[in-house]
């Protein structure tokens, strides 16, 4: 009898115990895996291919380009797909659960205390914690810059999305600009190189059927155009909650900090999350384990009703992360063939490209127009970006000095 992901025969497969394996060994990273989406696989690779032996590394190498080549949360597709070829279904939802639930948790604590910070040392610390915001994002349109627009073609992309984002007020923008950069990447960058030449290394009992991606495929595409029209039906705020985050998870090319402007547009733009609280709930997302998306569960609690804001967390959470882990089962039964194609290479360069730029725009508003407002507030964010960027300090520990500094009145 074939099911619909083909398993190795053994003890561990499709078995509970080894759903339980899965989310004992997620749950340890979820709670140490610090560092965003790079540093995550990094973590992934040490303990799933050198120690514990679940794939090799061709194989792991695959899963890696598959994730980063889709939109959404990069380290969370691997965690999702390594559970899901350990143990099968169960599998994937403890590796989520796992390295998930650690972060949403911390930053639902953070959200509601954070109302109650007042006072001018709550006030210093909010503010340190949007400085931090402010060198975390520049570190990452540095990194992002130097990696995904190496050559003057990249670079024109990347400026090109910074003008239209610039131009443009419309509530699309972000999806127009990666329109672009897919069809400009096409045009200008295609080189006849695949994305691979090598055939794809994942073991056989990874393997999903195509029916049930074509099933995953149309229920993201259902999602993705229907709740635009039953969010204009109902005028329901839950509605308009798992709307907004679902758009939000389903157009990020690059995941990580590239989620920002397009959670800006949903919460702050629309007036359910002021600018001053945004920031600050990013600055401290910084500060917690696990993935950079759980930051959608703090604007979710924040977006909700008062009465309910439990409601909004959880819409907001499973509403970001959904789609990318449907994209990925869709992906997995086709991903061989097309990664052959050297036009989805240029593609996703492009898309690469204008992504630099959406997060270049996004450094500039609503990060630094919020948070720099003074020569030391422009200090602080220049230290912060230094000890990130060229003294490699922890994460942790630069939130951890810039909410003193902000606590001791010196930003």
């Amino acid at each position: 009898m074939k099911t619909d992901i083909e398993t190795v025969p053994g003890p561990s497969a499709m078995h509970p115990r080894a759903a339980l394996e899965v989310l004992w060994a997620f749950l340890m990273l979820g709670l140490t895996s610090f560092g965003g989406p790079v540093a995550h696989i990094g973590y992934f690779r040490r303990e799933f291919v050198e120690r514990r032996r679940w794939l090799d590394d061709a194989s792991f190498i695959d899963l890696v380009g598959l994730c980063q080549f889709l939109p959404g949360p990069a380290s969370s597709q691997v965690g999702f797909s390594l559970g899901l070829q350990r143990a099968g279904w169960l599998g994937g939802i403890a590796a989520w659960c796992g390295f998930t639930l650690p972060s949403i948790l911390l930053l639902l604590v953070f959200a509601i205390v954070a109302p109650h910070l007042g006072g001018p040392v709550g006030d210093g610390v909010l503010h340190g914690l949007k400085l931090v915001a402010v060198a975390v994002v520049a570190q990452a349109v540095w990194d992002m810059a130097r990696r995904l627009c190496p050559d003057t073609r990249r670079a024109g992309i990347a400026l090109a999305a910074m003008t239209v984002l610039a131009l443009t007020t419309t509530q699309f923008a972000q999806l127009i600009v990666i329109v672009l950069g897919a069809g400009l990447g096409v045009l200008l960058l295609r080189s006849g190189h695949p994305l691979a030449a090598q055939p794809l290394t994942l073991p056989s009992r990874f393997r999903i059927s195509h029916a049930t991606g074509v099933i995953a495929l149309i229920l993201f595409c259902a999602l993705l155009a229907g709740l635009p029209a039953l969010r204009h039906l109902t005028d329901e705020r839950s509605v308009a909650i798992f709307d907004g985050f679902y758009r939000s998870g389903a157009l990020v090319f690059g995941g990580g900090h590239v989620v920002l402007p397009l959670l800006q547009a949903q919460t702050v733009a629309t007036g359910w999350v002021s600018n001053s609280a945004f920031l600050a709930g990013y600055g401290a997302a910084q500060a917690v384990p696990g993935p950079l998306f759980t930051f959608a569960t703090y604007l979710g609690w924040l977006s909700g009703s008062p009465a309910h804001p439990w409601l909004g967390a959880m819409l907001a959470t499973v509403g970001i992360f959904l789609p990318g882990l449907l994209l990925v089962v869709a992906a997995l039964p086709h991903w061989q063939a097309l990664r052959e194609r050297a036009s989805a290479a240029a593609m996703l360069a492009g898309v690469n490209a204008a992504v630099v730029g959406i997060l270049a725009s996004a450094l500039y508003s609503p990060v630094w127009t919020s948070a720099v407002h003074s020569a030391a507030d422009f200090a602080v964010a220049a230290i912060a970006f230094v000890l990130l960027t060229r003294w490699k300090a922890p994460p942790l520990a630069v939130v951890a000095l810039c909410a003193v500094v902000g606590a001791a009145g010196l930003a």
